[in-house]
């Protein structure tokens, strides 16, 4: 079996591609399945696409990124199946993905796991923002062999278009990389959040109840993101993100928040914060938006918080009870062991590709069945 792979990004470096199919990849080199990666942009491009100014240098790292697509298209020939995560272009209507499915004839699945027929960008990128196409995700939804979509709302939205929709979770490696725990006993506590500029914006909720609590309490605020929000709080501490110290800059925190707005766009993310926080036995407080409410069970492994109220009364509770966090902890990181691990998760992914992995799950859930009766 061969597949293709296009990626908006170049490997390792966005979040979406690392935690929905890049921590598949040894796992499609140990069935024999060969692929191949190309990303649409390079990583020249990636690294200035979202900073300000270099309009001239994004603009022909663009054009570049179309002209290798287009010479691909002539090896498509040797592919079983064209996997797309998200777009195959960053812009423009979905030209590659008609050829793909209409004129080259071939099985097509489709992944995403955002809203992203929804228009959503950053304040850098207004130009380019023109030139999307927001209203392609539901065509190529329709072209495709599958769909693979991050969570229940998408896949809702998916399944007006295409009858053949598998709901895969965006999931954490448990076992090579999210595979500590926080020790919830020692140093001071550290409320953290982690994310990129384009999702800063939702911390603005909670700020009140941060500087409300800094008039009682003696803890940190952390933010690891690629932008610093610079935020007017004598307890923030900003942490540059890097690949590199990922894990140890979140095992940093006692508790992890994921504040959201009830809106479209929020239905659909697939609570990537809290799944890793969690993993790493830190309890999340998350806005009970989308599939956080499946994620976060309220008292068990985390705190669903709807109002102020509730930010301030958890975020209490736990600055002052280390055994609540390391309890909470504990059950949080069996949630993603059970439910939302790349281990959890591995034949659901490769059935994408083949049924026989989709039947030995089912037969695995049968027999765990059996077993508990």
């Amino acid at each position: 079996m061969k597949i293709l792979i296009l990626a908006p990004y170049p490997i390792g470096e966005a979040p979406s591609q690392r935690f929905r199919f890049e921590q598949y990849l040894t796992i499609l080199e140990k069935e024999e399945i060969e692929y191949n990666y190309v990303p649409f942009i390079s990583l020249a491009t990636w690294k200035i696409l979202h900073k300000p100014s270099n309009f001239l240098k994004k603009t022909m790292g663009v054009l570049s990124a179309f002209l290798s697509r287009a010479l691909l298209i002539f090896s498509l020939y040797k592919y079983d199946f064209i996997f797309i995560h998200r777009e195959a272009s960053h812009i423009g209507p979905p030209v590659f993905e008609w050829l793909i499915s209409k004129v080259f004839k071939k099985k097509m699945i489709y992944d995403f796991d955002d809203a992203i027929w929804l228009p959503n960008y950053s304040a850098h990128n207004k130009a380019f923002n023109k030139l999307k196409y927001y209203k392609k995700v539901k065509d190529i939804i329709a072209w495709s062999y599958k769909v693979s979509a991050g969570n229940n709302y998408l896949a809702k939205y998916a399944q007006q278009y295409n009858s053949n929709v598998i709901i895969n979770p965006t999931t954490i490696d448990t076992e090579n990389y999210h595979n500590r725990i926080r020790n919830q006993q020692i140093d001071k506590t550290v409320i953290g959040w982690t994310g990129t500029l384009t999702t800063i914006k939702y911390l603005h909720e909670i700020i009140p109840v941060i500087k409300e609590l800094e008039q009682d309490y003696d803890f940190t605020f952390r933010v690891i993101s690629n932008e610093n929000p610079q935020f007017d709080l004598k307890s923030f501490e900003f942490v540059p993100w890097q690949h590199a110290t990922e894990i140890d800059d979140l095992l940093t925190f006692h508790v992890g928040v994921m504040p959201l707005k009830a809106d479209q766009w929020s239905e659909g993310k697939c609570g990537f914060k809290a799944l890793q926080y969690m993993a790493l036995g830190i309890p999340a407080l998350v806005s009970p938006v989308g599939v956080n409410k499946e994620i976060v069970g309220h008292g068990h492994n985390g705190f669903i918080c709807d109002t102020k109220t509730d930010w301030l009364l958890y975020l209490e509770k736990l600055i002052n009870d280390s055994t609540l966090r390391s309890m909470l902890g504990r059950a949080a990181r069996n949630t993603i062991e059970n439910k939302y691990s790349v281990k959890a998760n591995t034949n659901n992914f490769l059935g994408l590709f083949d049924e026989k992995y989709l039947f030995e799950k089912a037969k695995g859930q049968m027999s765990d069945t059996k077993k508990a009766l």
